[in-house]
């Protein structure tokens, strides 16, 4: 395995090591051992010869000492060195037997012998006696000296021996360690330059493998030259590389399936597409967008009921979509005029890295067209209806009025009816008129700034009579901190007036009617009309603002025309209207205006 090569690969090294520590430990011991006790030995036996000079020259100086008359302290003193001396000797004589220096000390012993029974001697007889007394004891002195000078000198050059054995050592150690560094360098860098190649030509390989998967070529295999964690490496990449091949295809054949699809979707669309990058730039367009956009009538860029949709979804990645005629774009394409409904949809994808947004425009020409038609024509029935409907009704009250005659009981019965159903038809027609000049944008707002507060109160003291009037509780909620209102009063007061009649006519006796204003996020302000009513079933719920739609099963009469009113003034005022109801639970209508 791996592991083994580099612990063979490393063995040589390591056994330099180990002998070279092991030379220089040996050299260390004897260093410390024998040559340090030699030393140590000599250096004490030089130092002995000088306390035995001084011992034996003391010894000399006591008979002068006794001549001056003092005998007993000369001999004191000659009895405490020839101790000391004796004493000294012995210790050397102890050292040195064995040794070449043993028959030195020897015959420092015989001269020493010699000379202690001359002095004392001499000491015995007060003085130094005849002439040839002094000269035998002067000579024994002096050859106790030169054996001493001889010994001294023979440890001296031991010393000096030794010193000269101690540095050779050294030196030939410090040599041996300098051929040991040299041989570890040359080994060690013949082990990395190995090492190296047998790491790092494996490596060189799996990282050139890495960088060709990097640039998309995964046909590029690392060669597996051994059964070690090195081969595994690579056998596991080889692995890797195979399993990325076969994703990379099925991957490529499913985008390619998925590119067709998307295309043929997108050719197929009879609606001009639009997808834009980021900055801005077309990156694809389908086929009636090409058809458009090459037409020379087609403008430069997107007009501003575009442009300015694009760059909010650009910005937010909120989508665009609209769902009224006035937000529709006209271009005029081969001398006619088309409308399009611009949906803006936002687009991001994090594995491309792709941002833009799509651009679909709905034709909606022929509905455009239509709508219109069904407008102009409510309003021009309703207004041709209305004229003869206006006689219709000023007769009726002049017959009841019996300005022509008197009415039979019978007679005013029939009267009253066809007064009330022509004034409810007046009423329809009037409703239908508002409608159509509404959605045909033909109202203008009359805008105000006013209080939400006083906008509520204001509401409420109008309603409060005819709610209370129907057995009705009314209570009014307002939030604190609300601020202003830019509305027209009189059509916004038409909203509230229908929402509540609404929910009195549905409220059971001594139900509660509530009318509330809180804030809402993006600085627009909540009103809500909420009841305890019978509610409205969830099926229902979605097109209780459609025209002349009323819920089934609804005792109440109605045109049902008072929501669709509603939720257009909304709308022109920039907000949005809201039905939530659970049967049995009463509904809560609701609608937002900007602040």
């Amino acid at each position: 395995m791996l592991r083994t090569r580099l612990y063979l690969g490393l063995l040589p090294f390591l056994l330099l090591l180990v002998g070279t520590g092991g030379y220089a430990v040996l050299v260390s011991r004897q260093l410390a051992g024998s040559i340090q006790e030699n030393l140590v030995a000599d250096y004490g036996a030089v130092l002995a010869s000088q306390r035995m000079r001084e011992a034996a020259t003391l010894m000399s100086a006591t008979s002068a000492r006794a001549q001056r008359g003092d005998p007993l302290g000369a001999r004191r003193t000659f009895e405490q060195q020839r101790a000391a001396f004796t004493r000294e000797l012995m210790a050397q004589s102890a050292t040195a037997a064995g040794r070449t220096r043993g028959p030195m000390v020897e015959y420092l012993d015989r001269v020493f012998q010699d000379y202690a029974a001359q002095a004392e001697a001499s000491l015995n007889a007060g003085g130094p006696g005849s002439l040839e007394s002094l000269q035998r004891s002067e000579t024994s002195f002096y050859r106790v000296l030169s054996a001493i000078e001889e010994l001294n000198r023979r440890d001296y050059a031991s010393a000096l021996r030794t010193a000269a054995r101690a540095e050779q050592l050294a030196a030939t150690t410090v040599n041996v360690l300098l051929g040991g560094m040299v041989i570890a360098l040359v080994v060690s860098m013949l082990l990395a330059w190995r090492l190296s190649v047998f790491l790092m030509r494996p490596l060189k390989e799996l990282t050139a493998s890495v960088a060709a998967i990097g640039k998309g070529d995964l046909d590029r295999a690392v060669p597996e030259r051994s059964g070690d964690e090195l081969g595994q490496l690579a056998r596991a990449f080889n692995q890797m590389s195979a399993k990325l091949r076969a994703y990379r295809e099925a991957t490529l054949a499913k985008v390619l399936r998925t590119q067709r699809t998307m295309e043929a979707t997108l050719s197929s669309a009879p609606d001009p597409v639009f997808v834009l990058d980021a900055d801005g730039t077309h990156a694809v367009r389908n086929p009636a967008a090409e058809r458009l956009a090459q037409s020379p009538d087609f403008p430069a860029s997107f007009p501003p009921g575009i442009t300015g949709p694009l760059a909010q979804v650009m910005a937010t990645g909120d989508h665009y979509l609209p769902t009224d005629y006035r937000h529709i774009v006209t271009f005029r394409v081969a001398r006619e005029e088309h409308h399009y409904l611009p949906r803006i949809l936002a687009i991001g994808d994090k594995v491309t890295d792709f941002k833009g947004a799509a651009i679909i425009l709905q034709d909606v020409t022929k509905f455009r067209l239509l709508d219109d038609a069904k407008t102009n024509l409510a309003g021009t029935v309703s207004h041709e209806l209305k004229t003869p409907l206006t006689s219709l009704r000023l007769a009726v009250y002049l017959l009841l009025e019996e300005n022509v005659g008197a009415l039979a009981p019978a007679q005013r019965e029939l009267l009253e009816t066809a007064r009330d159903d022509a004034d409810r038809l007046l009423r329809i027609l009037d409703s239908l008129l508002d409608l159509s000049r509404l959605e045909a944008g033909a109202v203008a707002l009359d805008r105000v700034e006013v209080a939400v507060p006083t906008l509520l109160d204001e509401i409420a003291g109008e309603a409060r009579g005819f709610v209370t009037a129907a057995g009705a509780k009314f209570e009014v909620e307002c939030e604190s901190g609300l601020g202003r209102l830019s509305v027209d009063p009189v059509r916004i007061r038409h909203v509230f007036i229908n929402l509540l009649t609404n929910a009195v006519k549905f409220s059971p006796p001594g139900g509660v009617v509530t009318l509330a204003a809180t804030g809402a996020p993006l600085g627009f302000v909540r009103f809500s009309v909420r009841d305890q009513g019978p509610g409205i079933p969830a099926e229902s719920v979605p097109r209780v603002f459609d025209r002349f739609y009323r819920a089934p099963g609804q005792a109440k009469t109605g045109a049902g025309l008072g929501l669709a009113i509603a939720r257009e003034i909304v709308v022109a005022h920039g907000g949005s209207i809201a039905c939530t109801s659970e049967p049995g639970a009463g509904a809560d209508f609701h609608f937002l205006l900007p602040g």
